[in-house]
């Protein structure tokens, strides 16, 4: 559970299902936030109600977007690696 396969250089779609992927955690959360905000300024709870769950959705389908563009080779690839990463600090934290 290495990154050794990272060390190709990605092509152009792969590249481009990663920046979608990044993209995707902007539209996600930090949009419901700023619709929050917008919502109280305005007084509109509207902009929360319509625009909340809309700019949520999207980020799905891009991240969606970017995961078929970037492949499940490099997923897969990625997410064990995270995961040794994660069970190590873990197993450091509290001992076995």
């Amino acid at each position: 559970a290495d990154l050794s396969a990272f060390r190709e250089k990605p092509s152009i779609k792969v590249l481009a299902g990663v920046l979608a992927i990044a993209f995707s955690y902007v539209l996600g959360w930090p949009m419901v936030g700023l619709m929050g905000i917008i919502s109280i300024k305005t007084g509109n709870p509207w902009f929360t109600v319509v625009g909340g769950p809309a700019f949520y959705g999207l980020s799905h389908l891009v991240f969606m977007a970017g995961m078929v563009l970037s492949g499940a080779e490099y997923s897969l690839i990625f997410l064990r690696w995270l995961t040794r990463v994660t069970m190590e600090a873990l197993m450091q934290r509290f001992g076995t």
